[in-house]
């Protein structure tokens, strides 16, 4: 007999990222989707009747039964995926917390909080640590917050990461063009994104060159903190008319110096804890390289490894820098929803539960 799945909650299930996390936990083999919230005008009301459902089909037939709730602590199960607005994250989270949830949270507010984990699944599982900390912090018995990064600093610092850990990393430069539903719904108006590219994305080039440095920092047990890496990103970060799939093009001045082949083959190697404890969510590959002149490309590599893994390709001599690539990642699965339900994989699995 298969054991029970765990109830969860997903608050914000109405936005983009809140849907999305709806249709990956549609028949979870961990997980069973028991609750979900939403704003007060949708509340009281069947979900399949007030979600307009913005991803291909229809919404899955349990959650569309399922009757909107107020985003409060009483919901069923232990464990809440965050995917609410930033406006009204930061309070929401923290009352759940407080009260026994497990919080597995998409928004900003806590990113950067000294005992909240940045969590990139396969790059620093080990500060989930930092829980303990956080606990005693916050007189917190049983709740905990876990946060993923913005969308568009996750593909980066997971190409880094294999690099840092092979080469020592010292500075990085890099330039973004994003996808349009990283702005959610309904976006950014098309006479501003047909025929254009918007050079400027509110709040994004700070988070790009600080979470990586978080995610990739060295968690100080003594200081029940994480020191952020110690070397510098420049970033740039541009709009434009794909719909799905940030790419980033890259370039990295490493302390030990190494050949295009040398760091593709530390890039193909590489693997993390989701991978050893073969997570639900866990693409087998979390970085494909690939070798094209023309590759990645959000439309044909955005979907690799079910949405979770990383592209790299044209991996070659940078004559500023040691190495330059460019890298892609599926921002709302990958950077968003997926990110968060892997933590979740994560936390059951290590037993934080």
């Amino acid at each position: 007999m298969a054991p029970a799945r765990i109830p969860v909650a997903v608050l914000g299930a109405t936005g983009l990222v809140g849907q999305r996390l709806v249709s990956l936990l549609a028949d979870h083999p961990w997980f069973e989707l028991a609750a979900v919230t939403g704003s007060p005008r949708s509340q009281g009301r069947r979900y399949g009747d007030v979600v307009r459902w913005r991803l291909p089909g229809d919404p899955p037939r349990a959650a569309a039964a399922l009757v909107v709730q107020p985003s409060e602590p009483g919901l069923p199960g232990r464990l809440a995926f965050s995917a609410l607005p930033s406006e009204i994250a930061g309070e929401i989270e923290l009352s759940f917390a407080g009260a026994g949830y497990a919080v597995s949270s998409n928004a900003r507010n806590h990113r950067m909080d000294e005992d909240v984990p940045l969590i990139l699944a396969e790059t620093n599982a080990e500060h989930l640590a930092l829980i303990e900390t956080q606990r005693r912090n916050r007189g917190w018995d049983r709740g905990l917050i876990v946060t993923n990064s913005n969308c568009t600093s996750m593909p980066l610092a997971m190409a880094l990461k294999p690099l840092d850990d092979a080469f020592g990393v010292e500075k990085v430069f890099v330039v973004s063009l994003q996808a349009l539903s990283g702005a959610g719904y309904p976006g950014v108006a098309s006479l501003d994104a047909l025929d254009n590219v918007v050079p400027y994305i509110g709040g994004e080039e700070p988070k790009l060159e600080i979470e990586p440095r978080k995610m990739l920092g060295r968690l100080d047990e003594r200081a029940n903190t994480t020191r952020l890496a110690p070397f510098t990103i420049s970033a740039q970060t541009n709009r434009v008319a794909i719909r799905d799939g940030h790419l980033l093009c890259v370039s990295v001045e490493l302390q030990e110096k190494a050949t295009p082949a040398q760091a593709a083959k530390v890039m193909r190697a590489f693997r993390g804890r989701p991978q050893e404890l073969e997570l639900p969510t866990a693409p087998p590959q979390p970085l494909i390289v690939r070798d094209e002149s023309d590759r990645p490309q959000p439309y044909r590599d955005r979907d690799a490894g079910n949405g979770m893994s990383i592209t790299v390709g044209r991996v070659r001599e940078c004559p500023l820098f040691t190495l330059r690539f460019v890298a892609l990642g599926h921002n709302t699965l990958r950077g968003a929803a997926g990110a968060a339900l892997l933590n979740g994989e994560l936390l059951k699995a290590e037993g934080y539960l």
